[in-house]
């Protein structure tokens, strides 16, 4: 009997049994949905990170004081570090020939800026800035200048604004010229950035850049670690330009052989790393609890075949007498038992895929289907087709045809 003759049989006798086969079938649904839902959401959360998260640009990594990712502080062994300096980033320029540019930059962060009778929400991020910083940033400006050497020489009061104050200071008029003011410091517009992609549905872009030595006279210079941002040539070298610069703050900042770095690299794929820190363990939570619903379901269309055998025992004597073979009945079983765990596996595909999506969006991440746990679902489920229709397969196919033909 050929495998497509098997597969109709199979098929016409599960249509035959409409409710007991979407009764059957519902454990496999819940099972491979409740990994799927998750799986979807993780993927789209990921994606969306791993496209927006860091304000860093392309191939661009940052040199920090701290490793406080995530704002949870430094950790008790490293409180007592040294700040990081804008001479400690001048010596690296000098030391890393192989970079593209070496930026630096510092922050104060729940701001308000001021025009005239207009103010903006107090939540501006206020950046300091040297003008590599501009690149390693990826902020470009499209209208006025950039920052020029003589502003950061003589700390000059002007300062780059993004779309955000633009739209909300600068309603009517261009903002080039126009003077605001920020804790009281008065700012000349110089330029405006463009607009800048959003995260989760927030804007990234809510922030006003100045000289980063207007920003330590506003600010203060002491007690404040800078942030040094290095871009490499390329994607191929960055590996390299890290490794070279981890080394050259371990001479700058006389760290001893043997002794842990007293500073941090961070990139777009340490973030991704932390964050996969987080994601993992919900990962293997939901496999395990997929894998726990699908055994029940196992079990439960192995209990359902079992009790097919029994009322087709007649029918299977029937078919062994008029010559099918052992492998013909167990195979016919056993494609009913991968059937029954494909179809609810597609269906839990789908329902998961569907409204892991429609959860995703409400925090506005990108859509995504997670196509390697799709993959492994799927076989999955044919594996519990597998295990768990082995034996009532075996066990029709072992029927004695004259006992099964007697069998009322």
């Amino acid at each position: 009997m050929k495998v497509n003759q098997i597969l109709a049989i199979s098929l016409q006798s599960l249509k035959s049994n409409r409710l007991r086969t979407g009764l059957t079938i519902l454990g496999v649904v819940v099972g491979i949905f409740s990994i799927i839902v998750i799986m979807t959401i993780l993927t789209m959360l990921q994606n969306s990170i791993n496209d927006g998260l860091s304000s860093l640009g392309k191939n661009t990594f940052q040199i920090q004081k701290h490793d406080n990712v995530f704002g949870g502080g430094p950790r008790r062994d490293d409180r007592n570090r040294k700040d990081l300096t804008i001479e400690d980033a001048q010596r690296l320029k000098e030391m890393l020939s192989q970079a593209k540019y070496i930026g630096v930059e510092q922050w104060q962060f729940g701001k308000v800026a001021k025009f005239g009778n207009r103010e903006t929400n107090p939540n501006l991020s206020i950046a300091g800035v040297s003008t590599d910083a501009m690149r390693t940033n990826d902020w470009n400006v499209e209208e006025g200048r950039d920052f020029r050497e003589d502003d950061i020489n003589y700390s000059s009061d002007v300062c780059i604004i993004f779309q955000p104050i633009v739209e909300k200071l600068f309603p009517n008029i261009s903002p080039l010229g126009q003077t605001i003011r920020v804790d009281g410091k008065p700012l000349r517009v110089v330029g405006v950035v463009e607009k800048q992609s959003s995260l989760f549905g927030q804007s990234r872009d809510n922030y006003i850049l100045i000289p980063i030595t207007t920003w330590q006279s506003l600010y203060g210079r002491y007690g404040r670690s800078v942030n040094i941002t290095v871009m490499s040539q390329s994607a191929e070298d960055y590996e390299d330009v890290i490794e070279a610069a981890t080394g050259h703050m371990r001479k700058i900042r006389k760290v001893a052989a043997g002794e842990p770095n007293d500073f941090f690299i961070f990139s777009n794929e340490s973030m991704m790393t932390e964050i996969n820190k987080i994601t993992d363990p919900i990962k293997i939570i939901a496999l395990a609890i997929s894998l726990i619903a699908l055994i029940a379901a196992g079990v439960g269309i192995m209990n359902i075949m079992l009790v097919s055998v029994t009322e087709r025992t007649r029918e299977i004597g029937i078919r062994k007498a008029l010559g099918a073979k052992k492998t013909w009945i167990l195979s016919q079983f056993l494609f009913e038992a991968i059937i029954l765990c494909m179809l609810g596996g597609l269906i839990g595909i789908v329902i998961g895929v569907s409204i892991g999506n429609i959860a995703g969006s409400l925090i506005n991440a990108q859509s995504a289907v997670p196509w390697n746990w799709v993959i492994l679902g799927l076989i999955i489920c044919v594996l519990v087709g597998v295990v768990f229709g082995t034996y009532p397969a075996y066990k029709a196919a072992n029927l004695d045809p004259i006992e099964a033909l007697r069998y009322e």
